[in-house]
């Protein structure tokens, strides 16, 4: 009988919100890759929709769409990715925005060090170029410090990077465990539980840039309110329960 790390069945989850334009892009350049691809369409307008359509009918033996009937937010969708591909059977998701800020020729990278550690989240560590914004580059810091408080550790290098592969049988034990955020704070919400379950994290820098024509849904106010909430909550819950956390990180393989 094979040893079920030794299965490595990945697929890509895209989360998609009024992004026609660039994740035809992604999809077109991520088929050099012969892997299964799924766009979660998070209540996109309908334009966007079809377009999504057309993407699955011209790649329709590597690109399925899953159409969420109202917008929940990223974190939604990227959750509502996880559990679609868990019933398929898939072991491993790689998410990638569909922004066009991260480089689709970083994936067989990733997977390969997904392959070489199974149980393990590889996350993205950016290296940007000119084109970032600074307030966001610099806002970044702020979360970076938390984390690392909330984490007890310097382990987690960016918690916000949306490049990620995750291995799907643990991820799906700690969402059925937690309430995680549903929106921009997902990224950092869930890297910091998974962290917490003793799930190792490794760190692969990849390339970020902010494309001119980019379409953002941060919203500037809102989200770094509801991030603020978010690493409030995480940090009173690690107060209560850091003994825990620790077992767990000193018991993993």
């Amino acid at each position: 009988m094979s040893n079920p790390l030794e299965i490595f069945n990945p697929i890509i989850v895209v989360p998609v919100y009024n992004h026609a334009k660039p994740v035809a892009h992604l999809v077109e350049k991520i088929q050099a890759f012969d892997l299964p691809c799924l766009l979660v369409d998070d209540g996109s307008e309908s334009a966007c929709a079809m377009a999504l359509d057309s993407l699955q009918q011209k790649y329709a033996d590597k690109v399925e769409v899953l159409h969420l009937a109202q917008n929940q937010g990223k974190g939604a969708a990227v959750m509502a990715g996880f559990r679609h591909a868990a019933k398929q059977g898939f072991t491993h998701v790689l998410q990638i925005d569909a922004d066009g800020q991260h480089e689709p020729s970083d994936i067989p990278g990733f997977l390969a060090e997904a392959r070489q550690y199974p149980q393990a989240v590889i996350c993205g560590s950016p290296i940007y170029d000119q084109s970032v914004p600074k307030a966001r580059l610099y806002g970044r810091y702020a979360t970076h410090i938390w984390v690392w408080i909330n984490t007890l550790s310097f382990e987690i290098r960016d918690s916000m990077c949306g490049f990620r592969v995750y291995p799907l049988g643990s991820i799906i034990k700690v969402l059925d465990s937690n309430t995680i955020g549903k929106r921009m704070d997902f990224d950092i919400d869930i890297m910091v539980r998974t962290h917490w379950y003793g799930i190792r994290v490794r760190n692969r820098p990849t390339h970020v840039i902010y494309p001119e024509d980019g379409v953002s849904h941060f919203d500037t106010l809102r989200d770094n309110v509801r991030i603020s909430k978010m690493h409030t909550k995480l940090f009173f819950t690690m107060l209560v329960t850091w003994p825990a956390i620790l077992l767990r990180r000193w018991q993993r393989p």
